[in-house]
């Protein structure tokens, strides 16, 4: 899970032992940016150009009346013969509610099975 932090900023990363054959790391944040915004960020890394390598970014934000994340938004990139990818959104926001991201990392490569991970930030608080 993600701890509700009063934060300006959290970066989430993939856990170290889930490394894959192609796969490398991924990562994604999530910033406050003025009074009712919030900048994401999510991005996906290779060892080496890969068929085709995809990230996907969830925003979610924290209910306190059933204690879960609900999913407000969400956005993908994918790109083909290349190591990297990364994509970005800036998303107007309520205050007085946590927020967090937390993104898929894929990568493809020949006729092997897809190499998945994820990442997740601690929630930061839109005041």
């Amino acid at each position: 899970g993600s701890y509700l932090t009063s934060a300006d900023s959290s970066t989430g990363y993939t856990p170290n032992n889930e490394r894959g054959k192609h796969l490398m790391d991924g990562q994604c944040s999530i910033t406050k940016s003025g009074t009712k915004r919030i900048y994401t960020y999510g991005a996906t890394t290779a060892d080496h150009t890969v068929d085709a390598i995809a990230v996907i970014v969830y925003v979610d934000r924290y209910n306190e009346k059933d204690g879960k994340w609900h999913q407000i938004d969400a956005y993908s990139k994918k790109i083909e013969n290349d190591y990297y990818v990364a994509t970005s959104k800036s998303i107007q926001v309520d205050r007085g509610y946590y927020y967090r991201v937390h993104a898929e990392h894929f990568v493809r490569m020949g006729e092997e099975p897809v190499e998945e991970t994820y990442s997740y930030t601690n929630g930061i608080l839109v005041p």
